[in-house]
């Protein structure tokens, strides 16, 4: 039964993409800015078992996402409810296919090792900034269990002082409930082993996408201040929503 669903949910998932990506690239052909990378992503989570809840509203205007971050399943999930572009690690852009489709979604590549290049890519993501698109980072830098939040990496962040247009931070805190530790992606675990455990779990993946007070960071002194800022947001709402034996947030 589990290679049956594994497969069932990799066939919707091919489905979902050969409905959207035609239609994506005849918008791209056109000059139209496309509507369906958001769409995809928001049927692939589908295509996953993962039923998606909304919380809060996001900001309205230009937006910049920052977000816990537990497995894959939350680009689709998060993508899907906000058509955001990601800030990705580059190795991604290497992976077979998904590198690809993830450009699609104007995913901005990053090296988090090569600090030299740490000006080319601010002055990238602030290029990126300019065409009105959600962006979202996951400032951990890696997935978490869901219980606990890594401290976040604000390099980047310098991108916001100051940002290339008037932009609010929305931090986002991303739920799976008491099925977090089912699919977390940690340790040494190999992506592909992961994605075989996520396909095959029985049931529907209940995930909530709690968008959080906005700020803006022309308030903040500096990058790590808003990086802290976000950071005790997400923690507050980690806290509020599970049992409080449940939840340990390290200091920053």
């Amino acid at each position: 039964m589990a290679m049956l669903r594994r497969w069932r949910r990799i066939g919707a998932l091919v489905a979902s993409l050969l409905l959207c990506l035609p239609l994506h690239l005849i918008w791209r052909a056109l000059g139209v800015r496309s509507p369906w990378p958001r769409r995809f992503l928001a049927m692939a989570a589908r295509s996953t078992g993962a039923r998606v809840r909304v919380e809060g509203r996001p900001s309205g205007g230009d937006i910049f996402i920052l977000s816990n971050h537990i497995s894959w399943i939350d680009i689709l999930a998060l993508g899907g409810a906000t058509g955001a572009a990601f800030v990705s690690k580059d190795d991604v852009a290497r992976w077979p296919a998904i590198g690809w489709l993830a450009a699609q979604n104007n995913t901005l590549f990053v090296s988090r090792e090569r600090r030299g290049g740490l000006t080319g890519q601010i002055d990238a993501l602030r290029a990126a900034m300019l065409g009105h698109q959600p962006v979202a980072l996951f400032p951990e830098g890696t997935t978490g269990d869901g219980r606990t939040l890594l401290p976040f990496k604000a390099a980047l962040l310098a991108v916001l002082l100051p940002p290339p247009r008037p932009v609010m931070i929305q931090p986002v805190h991303i739920d799976y409930g008491d099925a977090a530790s089912g699919i977390a992606w940690t340790g040494d675990e190999a992506a592909g082993a992961n994605a075989k455990r996520v396909l095959e779990r029985r049931g529907v993946l209940p995930v909530t996408i709690r968008f959080l007070e906005p700020f803006d960071p022309s308030a903040c002194a500096d990058r790590k201040a808003i990086a802290a800022l976000a950071r005790e947001r997400i923690a507050q709402s980690i806290v509020a929503h599970q049992r409080p034996s449940a939840a340990h947030i390290d200091p920053v």
